[in-house]
């Protein structure tokens, strides 16, 4: 079991930033779970919220009722009791995506700079399998880390002012979905028929961090169906149990 030299530093007066080593990695991200659920499980009533990205920890509280070394201390202490031992269950999710021109506007320029075949970079990205970071930048937005070094490519210099929802795009070392239109500089290589975010149902997102995310193609007509039952809440996603 790793167990990281974790950094605590105080950021404005109520609230504890903690930092991981720089770096993305799943059994890092496995331990940045582990440590907010121990710390929800462990019931210190002065926190407020946590916020957690790649490699760090927000924590908000009151300050009034503790100050930064007392609650530090804390935090320590429950970082210390996690278990690793235990194994984490997270679901892997199955998500179509239609690589047809039509909605692959950047594929064929893709292709041209990093020098794949529209078929390769099709096979190799719904090949692949994503972790969920987190969630965030949209509402439903996921964060997805395991992109295939092939298919690293720079975000655009210059960002679309409208990139289409369910847009399914390449940026940096990252892939990722369009919950909704919005701007946009990543390379768009599909679409993504699903509805990523429900803001009245009690799950808004239906994926969480740590779940893992596979893509299938489909064609513009099976896109079309899962589409309207998608919009309908018809369409039942495939997953099944992932152990981390």
């Amino acid at each position: 079991m790793v167990r990281y030299n974790l950094t605590y530093k105080p950021l404005g007066k109520a609230a504890i930033l903690v930092e991981w080593p720089k770096k993305t990695s799943q059994e890092q991200l496995y331990d940045i779970l582990g440590f907010v659920d121990n710390i929800e499980k462990s019931n210190i009533k002065v926190i407020i919220e946590l916020n957690f990205s790649y490699n760090s920890l927000l924590i908000s509280y009151e300050n009034l009722k503790i100050d930064f070394f007392k609650l530090k201390h804390m935090l320590e202490s429950v970082y210390a009791s996690i278990d690793g031992q235990i194994p984490r269950t997270f679901k892997k999710w199955k998500l179509p995506v239609c690589y047809e021109d039509e909605f692959a506007i950047d594929i064929d320029d893709l292709s041209m700079q990093i020098g794949l075949t529209k078929p390769t970079i099709i096979d190799v990205h719904s090949k692949s399998e994503y972790t969920v970071f987190f969630i965030g930048f949209l509402p439903g937005f996921l964060y997805l880390h395991g992109l295939p070094e092939q298919l690293h490519f720079p975000r655009k210099s210059k960002p679309r002012s409208k990139v289409s929802k369910g847009a399914v795009g390449i940026g940096g070392d990252q892939t990722g979905i369009y919950p909704t239109t919005s701007p946009g500089g990543w390379h768009i290589i599909g679409n993504c028929p699903i509805e990523l975010f429900r803001l009245n149902s009690t799950k808004p997102c239906f994926a969480a961090p740590g779940d893992i995310i596979q893509f299938f193609p489909v064609s513009k007509n099976e896109h079309t169906q899962i589409l309207s039952n998608s919009s309908s809440e018809k369409h039942i996603l495939e997953w099944e149990v992932y152990h981390g």
